[in-house]
């Protein structure tokens, strides 16, 4: 399934949603097409460009700022899927400080790691381990929502920022 972007009247980055419904958006006048993929979709009569990035004819007021739920994938896709204390491929995910010694599932205290760190690391304190964080854990930014779909296509990039899942 393609994907295509979402933007505000204010080219704030709302929603990802299919290439179909992006395409009815615009058919229904309620969007534009800013980028399209280079494919076209074909009707009985006429061919339609396959939207990449469409922006809504009219502003949607946004409640609050969307937050990254705090869930395997994410932690994985802040800490480039390698283990925070090795660099390896990471498997898991380890608490920081272990739930066991009173330590939250928090974004601030959740890193990826591989089995064997998260296995030689049990439930102790990093001081009393030779652990060393490769970087020190912090929640998302807003946009990061994007990031975690998978590599965003190039005509993305200008509405949702940098790469980096990091604060």
């Amino acid at each position: 399934m393609t994907r295509a972007l979402v933007l505000n009247a204010s080219y704030e980055a709302l929603s990802v949603v299919s290439t179909r419904r992006a395409l009815s958006l615009i058919l229904c006048d309620k969007a534009e097409l800013l980028h399209d993929t280079g494919s076209y979709f074909h009707s009985e009569r006429q061919a339609f460009p396959e939207p990449s990035v469409v922006r809504l004819l009219y502003f949607v007021k946004v409640p609050f700022p969307k937050r990254v739920a705090l869930t395997k994938r994410a932690v994985f896709a802040r800490d480039n899927y390698r283990c925070q204390y090795c660099g390896a491929p990471a498997e898991n995910i380890d608490h920081v400080v272990p739930r066991s010694r009173g330590g939250g599932h928090s974004w601030d205290n959740v890193v990826a790691s591989c089995k064997p760190c998260n296995a030689r690391k049990e439930d102790r304190l990093l001081h009393e381990t030779n652990f060393v964080l490769k970087r020190i854990p912090s929640q998302p930014r807003a946009k990061a929502w994007i990031w975690l779909l998978g590599n965003p296509r190039e005509d993305w990039l200008p509405y949702i920022g940098e790469s980096s899942l990091s604060a």
